[in-house]
């Protein structure tokens, strides 16, 4: 069986334009959200430790790249806005409740 970075491998460009798309994402939906700009927050919404709760965060970036290739930004906005902002509003939610 191959090791996980000769899996994860084929996909790296797809995932570096993934990871792209998904800061833009972030930034805008923290700009619309919000109406100000908050690094920790699109660290948190971009970061690995958020994307593993949705599978390996390389192949959840390639995901998004994959889709941005065939759909443009409307398609990985969209994809990224059902798939990934939901739990990143629920776990953010449970953040703050915790810090209170």
């Amino acid at each position: 069986m191959p090791a996980a970075k000769d899996r994860i491998k084929p996909h790296l460009e797809d995932a570096w334009l993934g990871d792209a798309v998904l800061e833009l994402y972030a930034r805008s939906w923290i700009l619309r959200q919000y109406g100000k700009v908050d690094a920790d927050l699109k660290s948190r919404f971009t970061s690995n430790q958020f994307l593993n709760a949705l599978g390996q965060p390389t192949m959840v970036e390639a995901e998004v790249g994959r889709i941005y290739k065939e759909g443009g930004l409307e398609g990985a906005f969209a994809h990224i806005q059902t798939k990934i902002e939901p739990l990143f509003v629920k776990q953010e939610g449970k953040r703050q409740r915790s810090q209170r």
